[in-house]
């Protein structure tokens, strides 16, 4: 019996990936160096400890650029391009729907909490999670499980008992390690990486109806 949801943040509930990504690549344009995605990859939804995109051009090229103001203009022209991001299609009627099927729902993100927060405030949404678990309460983020865990604790339910919604490889292997069914909702930037297994894998959360993924839920409610 399922009974509860947890969520992704980045790149699942908004698509701050895809800014990140464009806003490294144009910088690093400047600099005629060329950012794929592929290496890039390595730190979504993760740590930047594999890549570190702020430092590379130094420490891995020796270019020779000013530290803080290449990481303040890559922040800024980022922060330019969510101006007009809007939470991705579906994840509110998720929301609504978990609630009113008496579902707990949870939060896991390897971003810190204050950035988490930022967003779940502005777009009216963070009153909807019961649990919210970020890289400020654990020692290892995703992939390793330990955020899932954690929130599974704070809900107070087992791995079975629960479904992630994820958008990224290193978040799906964190689910998968903590023993949670997870749904893939890649954005335009990881939906060309490589996934394993899944429960259900749609473009957005708008082409699955809720039901279908938690019908258990639902048909207790009624």
């Amino acid at each position: 019996m399922t009974k509860a949801i947890i969520f992704d943040f980045d790149g699942t509930i908004i698509d701050t990936e895809t800014a990140w990504y464009v806003a490294f690549r144009e910088a690093y344009k400047k600099h005629e160096v060329d950012l794929s995605l592929e290496m890039y990859s390595g730190c979504i939804g993760t740590s930047l400890h594999k890549f570190n995109p702020y430092e590379y051009l130094m420490t891995d090229l020796n270019l020779p650029i000013d530290r803080d103001e290449f990481r303040k203009a890559v922040q800024l022209h980022h922060s330019q391009l969510m101006e007009v991001e809007e939470m991705r299609p579906g994840v509110l009627e998720y929301l609504q729907s978990a609630k009113q099927s008496g579902l707990k729902i949870g939060l896991a993100s390897s971003s810190p909490l204050e950035w988490v927060e930022k967003y779940l405030k502005q777009l009216g949404i963070y009153d909807y999670f019961d649990c919210i678990r970020t890289a400020d309460d654990v020692q290892n983020v995703k992939p390793d499980p330990e955020l899932y865990l954690q929130t599974l604790k704070g809900l107070g339910v087992k791995a079975d008992e629960a479904i992630a919604i994820e958008d990224s490889p290193n978040g799906a292997k964190a689910a998968e390690a903590a023993g949670i069914p997870c749904v893939l909702t890649p954005n335009s930037i990881t939906k060309t990486l490589e996934f394993g297994n899944s429960l259900h894998r749609v473009e957005s959360l708008r082409d699955l109806a809720f039901s279908t993924v938690f019908a258990g839920a639902v048909a207790q409610t009624k």
